[in-house]
């Protein structure tokens, strides 16, 4: 009976995966963008990520993952909008001094109270996944969150120890985020090589997916930014030279990159 019990809830599982998500679009049908703030990206990427939208920014060390995730939470600070970061690593006040340098106050913003910081372990994100949002799911409703930011999930990958164990747990995140109807980063840690560079469970379950490249090439350090795919989007293949300056990311379209493992 066990097994029939099982095979059952697999059953469930493998239709549930298979629901298209219903992005926000307008009365004419048109699928309405969240601009992403990155200099030149958007342009890109059809004037901005798809609306209620979980995107997956992978990257190594150094490659400006936070900063991307930070940028794009700005960008809707600035548009008045409702943003939330959680995070497992980053400290407040290290974080808000790190983007206080491209010029993001994110202290005035969280003291009007359309900024949320939330640094949770990663299992306390198990807890809340279990309980089927908690406190998170609670606060995204009274504040109307538009924007959200995981950064990253790779410590709470590493609390399963198994491939299927992940992948099911961050099925059930995303669809918590699903649930919430917010436009969704998440940042992932990966390692340098390209092959492994997208070895996610989750990579199948994101609308997107955003490789930030941070490699040594003729011994100087070089930032790159490509998208490997984007749901619903008529996007650039290329891998495009990415720079941090005074205003944060910056997308270089003109220069394109060789990459070399």
């Amino acid at each position: 009976m066990a097994k029939k019990s099982e095979a059952k809830i697999t059953k469930k599982k493998k239709q549930q995966k298979t629901q298209p998500v219903k992005h926000e679009t307008h009365a004419h049908g048109i699928v309405q963008r969240v601009a992403t703030g990155v200099t030149n990206l958007d342009p890109l990427i059809e004037k901005g990520l798809v609306s209620k939208s979980i995107n997956l920014v992978v990257g190594e060390a150094g490659s400006g993952k936070t900063i991307f995730a930070m940028q794009f939470l700005m960008e809707g600070l600035r548009k008045g909008e409702s943003c939330i970061y959680i995070t497992f690593e980053e400290k407040k006040e290290k974080l808000y001094e790190d983007m206080a340098e491209f010029g993001w106050d994110f202290e005035k913003y969280e003291n009007s109270k359309n900024f949320t910081y939330l640094e949770y372990s990663p299992e306390q994100v198990k807890s809340l996944i279990e309980e089927g949002g908690g406190t998170v799911d609670q606060l995204i409703t009274k504040k109307k969150v538009n924007r959200l930011v995981i950064d990253s999930i790779t410590s709470f990958s590493l609390l399963y120890q198994d491939e299927l164990s992940r992948k099911e747990a961050g099925l059930a995140l995303f669809e918590l985020i699903n649930k919430w109807g917010c436009t969704a980063v998440l940042t992932s840690q990966a390692i340098a090589h390209r092959d492994e560079i997208t070895s996610t469970s989750l990579e199948f379950e994101a609308d997107s997916i955003i490789l930030l490249y941070h490699t040594k090439q003729k011994g100087q350090r070089l930032r790159a930014l490509e998208i490997l795919k984007m749901r619903g989007t008529r996007h650039s293949n290329k891998t495009m030279e990415l720079d941090i300056n005074n205003h944060g990311l910056e997308v270089k379209p003109s220069k394109i990159v060789q990459l070399e493992f």
